[in-house]
């Protein structure tokens, strides 16, 4: 909403149709903020590469937009047909597409063919990762990619809750899917290397959960290892409260790497301090305001846990360190004005070549 409390841009919003609750489009409709909120329907909408919008236009011809800001990954259905509209109702608009790829897969031949489309289309596309600014080089795009990801903190949501302890002595909290790419085996390993003073939980679900288990009763810590399923974001901040450090031990895989890891901002903003490893953008998302350790090594991320749950004066300092960040670099205010800086430069330039 930032771009949209800008009073030199006006904003239309164009969105999927959700079901109401909070994040549905008619909680944010403000008269004094948006000109208009339009709801198309969406199909496929659990594939967000072939998701497709049952809308022709987007209402794009009596909008007459000057810049069209499509949250739609390249490679995706939604894109070409935002970029086909874009060309026939509205061809002086700039485009502007989102990325948050930061592997280059190899992809089926029709996916090459709406990639390579919509890329010469896009006037830029706003990338949510450095890695993507990468990719994007790779497949031959050289227009303005700059990092803004569509990500922040809420600091209205996600702030510290005064809630019971999960556990009496050190707890690790892990947050995410139980799937290979996460790396829990790897998060299990090292708490088993801290002794019998440290217990670990974890929310969320996947297939990997059984293989899980079983290897935290192989190790001999199935009483210390807890797994406590999905819960809802008032949840997650309870949860986030009521543990000693929080532990993102993402693995990259061949299609694969962390692409943002919101869970880190979400416990900077509980003063949790965060733990990460060095796959894809988690080193960027962290700052100096977490810990890093190779991608696997359970024996250097026991190495931090052990120094963590040694010091409760080093976990408050990494916790300030963590909500100032996250205050800071990841705030709604900052990615609004990183946005309107963006539009702005990318007028002007376009302005000067049209000259």
């Amino acid at each position: 909403m930032a771009v949209a409390e800008d009073p030199s841009f006006t904003l239309r919003l164009v969105r999927p149709l959700r079901r109401p609750g909070p994040l549905d489009a008619h909680a944010i409709r403000d008269p004094a903020k948006l000109e208009q909120v339009r709801l198309v329907r969406v199909h496929r909408r659990t594939n967000p590469h072939r998701g497709w919008y049952q809308s022709l236009g987007f209402g794009m011809r009596s909008a007459r937009p000057d810049i069209i800001h499509a949250e739609e990954e390249p490679d995706g259905i939604g894109a070409l047909q935002v970029a086909a509209a874009r060309r026939l109702l509205a061809p002086r608009a700039l485009l502007i597409l989102n990325t948050w790829q930061n592997v280059n897969r190899r992809k089926a031949p029709h996916v090459e063919w709406v990639l390579r489309r919509t890329l010469s289309a896009a006037d830029a596309v706003v990338c949510g990762n450095e890695g993507a600014v990468t990719v994007l080089r790779e497949l031959g795009y050289d227009g303005p990619a700059p990092v803004i990801p569509a990500l922040i903190l809420d600091p209205s949501v996600f702030h510290r809750v005064p809630v019971a302890r999960l556990a009496s002595g050190f707890t690790v909290g892990y947050v995410g899917r139980l799937v290979r790419e996460k790396g829990v085996d790897t998060l299990i390993r090292a708490v088993a290397a801290l002794g019998n003073g440290a217990t670990l939980a974890a929310v969320g679900s996947g297939p990997l959960q059984s293989d899980l288990e079983d290897l935290a009763r192989g190790l001999g810590i199935a009483d210390r290892v807890r797994f406590l399923g999905p819960r809802d974001p008032q949840g997650v901040v309870e949860f986030l409260s009521a543990v000693d450090v929080v532990v993102v031990p993402s693995r990259t895989s061949p299609v694969w790497k962390e692409q943002f890891g919101r869970v880190a901002v979400e416990a900077m903003g509980c003063e949790v301090p965060v733990v990460g490893s060095q796959s894809g953008s988690i080193p960027e998302v962290l700052g100096d305001a977490g810990l890093l350790f190779p991608e696997d090594d359970h024996a250097a991320l026991a190495d931090h846990l052990r120094r963590l749950m040694a010091s409760p004066g080093y976990r408050a300092e990494l916790a300030r360190r963590g909500l100032q960040r996250g205050l800071s670099a990841h705030s709604a205010s900052r990615r609004g004005a990183q946005t309107i800086e963006f539009y702005r430069q990318l007028v002007g330039r376009t302005a000067v070549a049209a000259s």
